[in-house]
């Protein structure tokens, strides 16, 4: 199975740390099913070009994160994801992006009123202007 990761090799983020979220991001929108087999470690090292080492270190965060399940001899699954555990991911995901736009905006003296503004503008040009009127 083809995993569709991107990998930024000019980025400060670790390699591990890109394939994770990357890799949890798919797993907890559904784009990933559950159930799904993944490739073993050493195919998708193989297909990322990184570490067998890397690969295993992913795939036992997310196991431990309830996310993948082992079975010795079979290979490493996609495990059921609720939508509790979906919609906090969700959330978490966006309020971090947000905060960081915010430590950005406070970083160079930009003040609430001109970030909530400028905000309203980008929404409003990803979203449309009649999706953020009906909100």
């Amino acid at each position: 199975m083809w995993i569709p990761i991107q990998i930024d090799e000019k980025s400060a983020e670790p390699l591990y740390h890109q394939i994770e979220t990357q890799l949890r991001s798919l797993i907890i929108s559904g784009n990933i099913a559950e159930g799904t087999l993944l490739p073993s470690i050493r195919e998708f090292a193989g297909d990322l070009k990184c570490s067998v080492i890397t690969v295993r270190r992913v795939y036992q965060d997310l196991e431990g994160e309830g996310l993948l399940r082992t079975k010795q001899g079979t290979g490493t699954f996609v495990s059921h994801v609720g939508d509790g555990a979906r919609e906090e991911y969700r959330r978490e995901t966006v309020r971090k992006a947000l905060e960081a736009a915010v430590d950005a905006g406070r970083a160079v003296q930009f003040g609430a009123a001109e970030l909530s503004a400028l905000f309203r503008e980008i929404v409003k040009l990803k979203y449309g202007e009649e999706d953020v009127k009906g909100e």
